[in-house]
């Protein structure tokens, strides 16, 4: 066989050109994100509420026509205040502006009187998720996307609450939380707010076609290339979007997680790269808002640390940004934490951004990060430590601030699986683990104890949750059956 034959042989069996590589690609990253790639952009990095605040606010004082306004967590405060000045002063003068809060991210940080002087101005609100007595554990699902669109040109998709425990308290010597979003204009404009348009249907009237722009309607504003990820529970777009890119990475894997919490097919992933000579990175918070889920997430540190993975904790105040960069090349920001509550059980919103020049900036700012943290490595005993003794900035953490409480979750989660381990001896367990061994250990004596003592008293929570359970599934079961016979009644009817 010629020279010529055999590299046209190859050239029809391995079609490695440029082009067919892109292609594989761009196919592989819509249908693992489902989300389509959206060219011609402008994106801006915002970091902490020192930049993403005065950005948003900025944008929503010169809003004409509309605001749409989605956040997890918004507080009763001075920061929250403003906001609800500017929304109520945008539409007393005809602006139409629509806010969608999480029920429990709120709870307990902003009165009914926030809502009720939102409302009588003419804002639009819509809690989303409440407690209702058909749905049990409805509540398990929340919304945390973290978003904001401005007369359908201008988008903020970020990390931040609302609330000054983001902006810090100066008199008081308390940092900012370390938060990171991205201010978007152009065409994926219209991604974001069908992302909205679509949670706003589910508490009630959909938004009008109007309101809700397509892409061929927004004219390009640079040359940024991105994907506008916008899951919803059980879909998993981004955890399948995560796990490949920690595949495709070939040089660098720089994460930044609030609550991580490694799942065996993520951690196997990163275990992967590192075994590949990808330099994987994890920068987590040293101190967090949910203490129970700072051990949970220390626990896991050891098969990482073991396999190579680089692990940083924070040392100022709250770390609460959900990033990534790739090989300098490929960037996410938005509300997904690494963990089966975002991916699974969570609406999120994130931004992926393929674009050189801002991944570079975003390791910029990741180094920067690592410059004021501590890395983790493996002691001589093989508990995950701190590399050297430095004493840590004081945190003080507002008794009000909860971050992202449905992350609880996760821990229990966490623990049914050490647990699970310790009972069957289906794997190893590492001393890291030891105090969540301990500490159920001590829940579950203690409810013997008192089910030994007391069981008539322990038996009424049941004996609730179990006529709950019943009267809900009965009067859901009874709606359907009666819908259904609407419907076969009114298809029975001979049109008249």
């Amino acid at each position: 066989m010629t020279a010529g034959m055999e590299k046209y042989k190859n050239q029809r069996m391995f079609p490695q050109t440029d082009p067919y590589v892109r292609l594989l690609a761009e196919q592989s990253f819509s249908r693992a994100a489902g989300a389509p790639h959206v060219e011609g952009n402008s994106v801006r990095l915002l970091k902490n509420a020192q930049q993403n605040y005065p950005a948003w606010l900025d944008a929503m004082q010169s809003a004409r026509k509309s605001i749409h306004f989605e956040n997890y967590i918004i507080y009763d405060d001075d920061i929250g205040r403003q906001f609800a000045d500017v929304m109520i002063a945008r539409a007393e003068d005809g602006v139409k502006v629509s806010v969608v809060y999480d029920w429990l991210g709120t709870l307990g940080t902003a009165s009914r009187r926030y809502w009720k002087r939102l409302k009588d101005a003419g804002v639009e609100v819509r809690c989303f998720n409440p407690p209702r007595l058909d749905r049990p554990f409805g509540w398990v699902n929340r919304d945390h996307r973290k978003m904001i669109v401005v007369d359908g040109t201008i988008g903020f998709v970020t990390g931040l609450c609302v609330g000054q425990i983001w902006a810090g308290y100066p008199e008081r010597s308390i940092e900012p939380w370390r938060d990171t979003g991205i201010m978007i204009t152009g065409p994926a404009i219209a991604d974001i707010e069908h992302a909205f348009a679509d949670i706003w249907a589910t508490m009630g009237t959909a938004l009008p076609h109007d309101e809700v722009p397509h892409r061929e309607s927004i004219h390009p504003t640079g040359d940024v290339s991105l994907r506008v990820v916008a899951s919803a529970p059980y879909t998993t777009g981004l955890f399948r979007l995560d796990q490949l890119i920690s595949s495709v990475a070939r040089e660098t894997l720089w994460l930044t997680d609030a609550y991580f919490i490694g799942v065996s097919p993520y951690v196997q992933a990163l275990t992967a790269a590192v075994q590949d000579g990808v330099d994987v990175r994890l920068l987590v918070p040293g101190t967090t808002d949910i203490p129970f889920l700072s051990a949970v997430s220390r626990a896991g540190y050891q098969p990482l640390l073991e396999a190579g993975v680089r692990i940083f904790e924070w040392n100022g105040q709250m770390l609460h940004a959900k990033t990534a960069v790739v090989d300098g090349k490929w960037a996410r920001i938005g509300s997904t934490n690494l963990n089966i509550s975002s991916w699974l059980g969570n609406y999120e919103l994130d931004v992926a951004v393929e674009d050189q020049s801002f991944a570079r900036t975003m390791e910029e700012m990741y180094l920067e990060d690592l410059s004021q943290s501590t890395e983790i490595v493996l002691a001589r005993r093989r508990a995950a430590r701190p590399v050297n003794r430095r004493s840590r900035a004081r945190h003080h953490l507002p008794k009000r601030a909860k971050g992202s409480i449905s992350r609880a979750g996760v821990g229990v989660m966490r623990v049914g699986n050490v647990l699970g381990a310790a009972i069957t001896h289906r794997r190893t367990l590492e001393p890291a683990e030891a105090k969540l061994m301990l500490g159920a250990g001590a829940i579950l004596l203690t409810l013997a104890t008192l089910f030994v003592l007391w069981p008539q008293w322990l038996a009424i929570p049941f004996v609730i949750i179990c006529a709950w359970l019943a009267a809900a599934l009965l009067f859901r079961a009874i709606r359907l059956i009666l819908d259904d016979r609407r419907n076969n009644d009114g298809e029975s009817r001979p049109p008249g």
